[in-house]
């Protein structure tokens, strides 16, 4: 059962985290049962949908995040929000292939691309896209990489089988070989956490992988 206490503290814990929050870890800090998180978030959802909030609740990497409404992109560029970080051709290629074909080793990669992709997949795995699974059953034990969860939240995925495919993940690639990842759900969504890795970023500029 849905109390009228429990929808605004929900709502607040989601706001406050600076990631998705799982509504296993709501239930536990709330101490109610997960059926009754689910229920509240259902009811926090249609809120936003209907009382025209500027934000939307949305299911990322397995948890729950507020995210800004497109509509609004043009205002919320305004306070001078600056993208993290742009890809670069070879790593957007490089990340398609992990994220499709995982678990995978990096001469599977490499043997993929044509080409050595070491540099490629440390600065992607510098950046938690990518991350080592563990070792494949083979001679010479290779790693095995596979796709984070801050993967499918920078994409704005629920899970791997939320993926857009291969297609819809090569548009993303413009003329000059770069990339928003944004853009992969759209480009005008901005969540909290967005803002703050902007300001981080206008101090700190990351790179993009080559």
């Amino acid at each position: 059962m849905v109390t009228p206490d429990l929808v605004p503290l929900v709502e607040a814990l989601v706001f406050a985290a600076d990631r998705p929050l799982k509504a296993v870890q709501i239930a536990e800090i709330v101490e109610v049962e997960e059926s009754a998180v689910y229920a509240v978030l259902e009811t926090l959802c249609a809120q936003c949908d209907t009382q025209g909030r500027g934000v939307f609740l949305q299911e990322v990497a397995g948890g729950y995040q507020f995210r800004t409404r497109p509509e609004f992109a043009e205002s919320l560029r305004k306070l001078g929000r600056q993208r993290p970080f742009r890809f670069s051709r070879a790593a957007l290629e490089t990340l398609a292939i992990v994220a499709y074909r995982q678990p995978i080793t990096r001469p599977e990669i490499e043997y993929l691309r044509g080409v050595d992709s070491g540099s490629v997949i440390k600065t992607l795995m510098e950046k938690h896209l990518v991350r080592i699974l563990g070792k494949k059953d083979v001679p010479g034990k290779p790693m095995i990489y596979g796709t984070t969860p801050e993967f499918l939240e920078l994409f704005g995925l629920a899970d791997l089988a939320s993926l857009p495919t291969l297609q819809e993940f090569s548009d993303l690639v413009d003329d000059e070989g770069s990339i928003s990842p944004e853009s992969a759900v759209d480009e005008n969504i901005v969540t909290k956490s967005d803002v703050s890795d902007a300001r981080e970023s206008e101090q700190h500029p990351e790179e993009s992988g080559e």
